[in-house]
């Protein structure tokens, strides 16, 4: 198994600040959003899901989505949104890295990164109700985090995974991801 190496730790949470900081405008579209689509802004909810998936899909190593998330949610929580988001960048990210570890850490397939997607809404449902933020007739919670469900798919295994592939495509992910064990080698010198 790879281990985590500096350089590793440094693009995970940068990884993490640029998804704090778009997750920042993200709060203001979904405020925006809201008297319009009341409901079915639940839709755009998977952004606050992606930034675990995003990393380790990128790196590949364990840990990344945990660090990504838990850095994402600090900067937010720095940003103003209060201690309570970094509760929900903790269990979001431990959420998706169990289901990466589940997989050994060797499925990188749309349908993996979209379960962990699915993983951290549920950990984020969990913190919900604790919070009292799910006190909600039955069928609402349902259509909410049903959506939510649905929207933590399309960001995490669909839109996740086709940025990762682009990147691969540019041939930029092999100056974080070396392909071959001589490449590795150079990144130690």
């Amino acid at each position: 198994m790879k281990k985590l190496k500096f350089t590793d730790l440094l693009v995970t949470i940068m990884i993490g600040v640029v998804f704090g900081v778009l997750m920042k405008f993200w709060d203001d579209l979904y405020t925006v959003v809201k008297p319009i689509m009341p409901v079915a802004r639940q839709l755009l909810y998977g952004m606050w899901f992606m930034v675990g998936p995003f990393a380790f899909l990128l790196l590949r190593k364990p840990g990344t989505a945990f660090i990504a998330s838990l850095a994402g949610a600090s900067l937010s929580a720095f940003a103003g949104h209060g201690i309570e988001v970094l509760m929900y960048g903790f269990a979001q990210g431990l959420a998706a890295e169990l289901l990466f570890a589940a997989f050994r850490y060797r499925r990188y397939s749309i349908l993996i990164a979209g379960l962990a997607g699915i993983a951290s809404c549920l950990a984020s449902f969990g913190l919900d109700l604790i919070y009292g933020y799910a006190a909600l007739e039955t069928w609402a919670l349902i259509v909410k985090y049903g959506l939510r469900t649905i929207s933590a798919f399309i960001f995490t295994g669909i839109f996740a995974v086709f940025i990762v592939r682009a990147l691969e495509a540019t041939g930029v992910t092999s100056l974080i991801r070396p392909v071959d064990k001589k490449e590795y080698t150079l990144l130690d010198q």
